[in-house]
């Protein structure tokens, strides 16, 4: 079973993966951003696109693990309480 579920997970990281190479072969206009007064280089939108993404696939963990600290001594707490 342990195999199954590394074959899946190796076929939806694939799929994800070739995906996102898609899309920056379709997304090559230049665009430029501007935000509170910043101007960005003009860049593939894609670029942008791409790096929201990997912003959002390392924020979203350490949310979580934060989260998770953050349960783990709220019930140590209560424990120590009880």
């Amino acid at each position: 079973m342990h195999i199954f579920k590394k074959a899946v997970l190796s076929v939806v990281a694939l799929l994800i993966f070739f995906g996102v190479v898609i899309f920056i072969l379709e997304n090559q206009q230049t665009t430029s951003l501007t935000f509170l007064g910043w101007h960005s280089p003009p860049l593939s939108t894609a670029l942008f696109f791409v790096g929201a993404l990997l912003v959002g696939l390392a924020i979203g963990p350490l949310l979580g693990m934060l989260v998770y600290w953050r349960k783990r001594t709220a019930l140590k707490r209560e424990l120590r309480s009880s």
